[in-house]
Formats: C-alpha cells, sequence, structure tokens
C-alpha cells in the first residue's frame, strides 16, 4: 500500500470512531507499527486534519477536513453509483431522489479523470421498481422531523383497520421492497413502535423536539432488535 492510500486508509479509520481511540488500536486495525502510525497522523495534522489527542491518551478527529484528491476504489465507487441510482430510482421522496442524482453529480466533478471514466461507466444498474403508496409528502416531512429531533402527531390506522392518533418521536426510516417503516417512540405506547407509511392517513411535524438525542434512541433499538450498528 503506498503511503497515500495509508493516509487516506487512517483517515477513514478515524472518521468511524466518534470516541478517542488509542493509537495502539488504530495501528492494529492499519496493520502498521505504532511509530509509522504516530508519523501518519503528524502528517495530517500537518495537512490541516483536526485530530485532537496524543500518545498514549487516544486521537479523534474532528469532523470537517476532506483530504484532496477524493479517492475511491473501484469497488467503492460501484457501490456508490449503485445505492445511488437505487435512490433515484426508487424514493417516492422526489427531492431524496434528486438529492441522489446530485450527490453523484458532485462525486464525479472532484474526481481524478480516470476515477471518473469508473464512475461513469460503472454497469450496475437498478431495475423499475413498483410505485409505493404513502409517498413523497409524508417521506419528506419525517426525513425533516428526523434531522431535526421534531416529534410527530400521526393518524394512523393499524393491520386490523383500528384508528389511532399518537405522538412519536421519529428516529428511523427502513426502505424495504415493499414498504416503508418508520420507527418511533410512541407517546402512547410508551415504548418504541413501527409504523408502515401507507397506513398513515394524516401527519403533522409539530415544532416541538423529542427530549432524547435520535442516535440514543438509534443505538438503544438496534440492541433491542439485535441490530449491529452501521
Amino acid at each position: 500500500m503506498s503511503r497515500a492510500a495509508r493516509l487516506l486508509e487512517l483517515m477513514q479509520a478515524l472518521r468511524r470512531h466518534r470516541q478517542p481511540v488509542t493509537g495502539a488500536a488504530l495501528a492494529q486495525q492499519m496493520g502498521i507499527s505504532l511509530r509509522t502510525l504516530y508519523r501518519d497522523i503528524a502528517t495530517l495534522q500537518a495537512q490541516g486534519a483536526q485530530i485532537v489527542g496524543e500518545a498514549g491518551m487516544g486521537y479523534v478527529l474532528k469532523p470537517g477536513f476532506v483530504l484532496p484528491p477524493l479517492m475511491f476504489s473501484a469497488d467503492e465507487l460501484e457501490a456508490l453509483v449503485l445505492g445511488s441510482r437505487w435512490v433515484a430510482g426508487r424514493a417516492e421522496d422526489a427531492a431524496l431522489a434528486e438529492a441522489a442524482r446530485n450527490a453523484l453529480a458532485k462525486i464525479s466533478a472532484v474526481l481524478p479523470p480516470e476515477l471518473r471514466f469508473e464512475l461513469d461507466s460503472a454497469a450496475l444498474l437498478v431495475g423499475p421498481g413498483e410505485a409505493l403508496p404513502g409517498g413523497d409528502a409524508v417521506q419528506a416531512g419525517l426525513r425533516s422531523a428526523l434531522r431535526n429531533e421534531r416529534k410527530v402527531s400521526l393518524s394512523y390506522r393499524d393491520l386490523q383497520g383500528a384508528a389511532s392518533e399518537r405522538i412519536v418521536w421519529p428516529f428511523a426510516l427502513g426502505f424495504f421492497d415493499s414498504v416503508r417503516v418508520l420507527v418511533a417512540w410512541c407517546e402512547l405506547r410508551q415504548a418504541t413502535r413501527h409504523f408502515r407509511l401507507d397506513r398513515i392517513a394524516a401527519m403533522q411535524v409539530l415544532p416541538e423536539r423529542y427530549p432524547r438525542p435520535r442516535q440514543a434512541l438509534l443505538a438503544e433499538w438496534r440492541a433491542q432488535e439485535g441490530i449491529a450498528p452501521q
């Protein structure tokens, strides 16, 4: 592995850790010596990366730094293209579909020429999907509530058709082939519940923020369901 590639991999490793990680753990993960790791961290710091910490204490990368030029492997480019094409072609939320197309265009614009060719010529295609109910306006509103940690008022019908009014704290949206699902803390049930978007008769994003961080709710739900962090 070249030193440039190693520095990029080190940046990615630091991004994956939100809490300080020891130099020994990073060196083991990268397959390099501690001495090499310390030298690489010093190089990144000199290039402007806000890596906070020191030997023996652990390191953490503050957000906002990107190493130019943007580099991806062929597999990473194919994953980006496939995922973006899936969202662009399958998302009922028009704004989300447009965002996927725009993101791919922005990535293409800053890639070196040889990688831009790999991206533009990617042959992994997404087939047409069936249009699902519970689409554009509902998804856009829920994405806004998720992003801003706002409570949502739902008019909902369950599997038996029984109607209820709920105040929920939305913290995840699941995109499945045949259904879209909201994962939220329900004030009525005092527990996490799953709501199919096609059974939401009406919804309103409320101005009130819910009292717990979205990431904490998501982590608890993953632990309860036995889902590994992504």
